[in-house]
């Protein structure tokens, strides 16, 4: 008997060290990708300053980033990874190089990642922030271990408004349990702040993901080349090469006979052709399949993506109404290997990860493109530090909702590990359907919103009306108003 019990431990051992090496292993190529990312957009002006002290305040501000990216990254990537790995396991039962493969390593990335996903919205990046804003209190010795302290007396001043903030809410909603709970801190007050900080980015998610859904055909298109029929590519490269040099010859000679208005128009008509010749250089560069057949694929690629994706959400809320098993839920041990989570075994499966993808690269499309986070977009060799934190802190929020928004939605039957299941508002039918219905909604009216203007700019184009002096509001042409011409002018 002790020998077998010794066997058991050794066993448990051996799992866990196998486990920590495994998650270590995955943290460090994130935080690797991470690195090169941050690396990529961060201002290199503010870490390379005459003041030592900035510049080690600020790649320690950068090491938090790049830590809070990384664990955004694995939670983007926590459904698909445990997805496949059932997949896998189904395929391969008994395959000895997939031991490794099991629902204890699964369940302690669900763990890690909402453990350091909290860690950093709560913790790290507040710090990282008032790190990067402090000079050490008055009067006292300037250096690293002042704005320390400094940062370290805001965040305890931050976390008692915030306890302060989730007590009255509390008092409000559950007035005796409130009262009775008051030092109940890591029972009681945390699961509250965990499920409201998740209902935020599931909202937010709610927002931003039908939003760019209908964005993802113009921001692809626009990476795209688009194919044109019965081109002379040489023929049109000539003639743009002739109008940028006739432009060029204008503004050369004679400037100073020109009025500022005149130049100015000269300008930004030869900024626009250089534009264009810049244009027609790629398309000559491309292959003929890229020319032709890229952009064709790619737009029926992203049109079937969005269309299963709404249409799996009606089914899911035709779901609610009939199966009480639809309802999203937590569970402990996620028993890998015995069933697929789709009715299409491998094939559906493999699609679900696909459209958990798509949502969360079109989330972050929307987001970027609503007029209230544009200021936040990165750019290449100019972000600055506090851009890079707020930037952080949102893609934190999405990916971190993310398992949970799909499991909401229906996209996949994989049911929530972990604390991600104890959220308190997941239990509420009323709550799940009506998110459902929204999202099905939105993302209709936001699509057909997109096909209306796009059809509207095309037929105002066609017909000469965006020569419309700028006092007029094409706004106002009715769609109906501009068919109509349209017809008449064919017949």
């Amino acid at each position: 008997m002790e020998t077998e019990d010794v066997t058991v431990r050794e066993q448990l051992f051996h799992d866990r060290v196998r486990e920590t090496i495994i998650c270590v292993l995955l943290f460090i190529c994130l935080y690797i990708l991470s690195h090169f990312i941050l690396t990529h957009f961060k201002k290199n002006a503010e870490f390379v300053t005459d003041d030592i002290e900035d510049a080690t305040v600020n790649k320690i501000a950068l090491w938090l980033c790049t830590f809070t990216l990384s664990v955004a990254v694995c939670a983007v990537l926590l459904l698909p990874i445990s997805i496949l790995s059932n997949e896998v396991l189904i395929t391969f039962p008994h395959s000895y190089y997939m031991q490794w493969l099991n629902g204890s390593l699964i369940r302690g990335l669900w763990n890690l990642v909402f453990l350091f996903s909290n860690l950093s919205l709560v913790f790290l990046m507040p710090f990282a922030y008032f790190f990067t804003e402090s000079e050490g209190f008055a009067g006292s010795k300037k250096g690293i271990m002042a704005r320390v302290y400094e940062t370290a007396v805001m965040l305890l001043l931050l976390s008692l408004l915030v306890l302060g903030i989730v007590w009255v809410a509390s008092a409000l909603i559950h007035h005796n349990t409130a009262r009775e709970s008051l030092y109940d801190l890591w029972d009681y007050y945390l699961p509250h702040l965990y499920s409201g900080i998740s209902l935020f980015g599931v909202l937010l998610l709610l927002l931003c993901t039908p939003f760019g859904l209908s964005r993802m055909f113009s921001v692809t298109g626009s990476l795209l080349i688009k194919p044109r029929l019965l081109e002379n590519l040489e023929e049109t490269m000539n003639c743009t090469a002739f109008e940028e040099a006739s432009l060029s010859r204008k503004l050369k000679s004679n400037t100073s006979c020109w009025i500022s208005a005149n130049i100015e128009a000269i300008n930004n008509e030869l900024l626009s052709v250089q534009s264009k010749r810049i244009a027609l250089e790629l398309r000559k560069r491309a292959s003929p399949w890229q020319r032709n057949l890229g952009y064709p694929v790619a737009m029926l690629l992203l049109l079937a993506l969005t269309a299963v994706s709404v249409l799996m959400v009606c089914f899911h809320v035709l779901e609610l109404l009939f199966d009480e098993s639809a309802m999203p839920r937590g569970m402990e041990d996620p028993h890998l290997g015995l069933a697929s989570f789709s009715m299409f075994g491998s094939l559906g499966a493999t699609v679900q990860v696909v459209i958990i993808l798509y949502l969360m690269v079109s989330s972050v499309v929307g987001f970027y493109s609503s007029p209230l986070f544009t200021g936040l977009l990165p750019r290449a060799q100019d972000t600055t530090l506090t851009q890079i934190i707020g930037n952080c802190v949102s893609l934190l929020i999405l990916s971190s909702a993310l398992p949970v928004f799909s499991r909401t939605l229906g996209i996949t039957r994989f049911d929530l590990l972990g604390d991600f299941g104890r959220y308190n508002w997941l239990g509420s039918f009323h709550i799940v359907f009506l998110y459902n219905v929204l999202f099905a909604g939105l993302t209709s009216a936001c699509l057909i919103n997109t096909v209306t203007w796009a059809l509207q700019r095309k037929l105002i184009r066609a017909f000469g009306l965006h020569r419309l002096p700028l006092t007029v509001s094409r706004s106002t042409i009715p769609l109906k108003l501009l068919l109509a011409n349209g017809l008449s002018k064919i017949h």
